[in-house]
């Protein structure tokens, strides 16, 4: 888990494949290995890289919330190359938030699914 108060979080999004599956992994911006989750003590933006290792074309198109209104991340915005994911995170309701990301290919129309990370705020 990264935790720093005051300041921005960072995390990699590494997909390759394996016997042709996507598999996920993530790392801090320091290379080290990490969940792909993130602990919040205070407002701020984390933001996911995608680093796409299939040769699929993979690109953010969203992100699925299994409890969208718990007040945890309040906004989503992706860029428009769909690499970059930034969630804002005010830090103002206590508690843990899963998600996944969704992704798009340029293989087929079909969408891939992440595991879930999640967003644990303390206050």
């Amino acid at each position: 888990m990264s935790k720093a108060a005051g300041q921005a979080h960072y995390v990699k999004v590494n997909v390759d494949l394996e016997n042709g599956e996507p598999v996920f992994s993530y790392r801090h911006f320091n290379g080290e290995p990490c969940e792909g989750d993130v602990t919040v003590t205070e407002a701020g933006t984390i933001t996911y890289q995608l680093n796409d290792n299939t040769g699929k074309g993979l690109k953010f198109t969203g992100v699925g919330f299994i409890t969208p209104f718990d007040g945890i991340v309040d906004a989503v915005t992706i860029s428009s190359d769909g690499t970059l994911i930034q969630m804002v995170d005010l830090d103002n309701t206590p508690g843990t938030t899963k998600f996944q990301f969704v992704l798009s290919n340029a293989a087929n129309t079909l969408l891939v699914l992440s595991p879930d990370p999640q967003v644990i705020n303390h206050i």
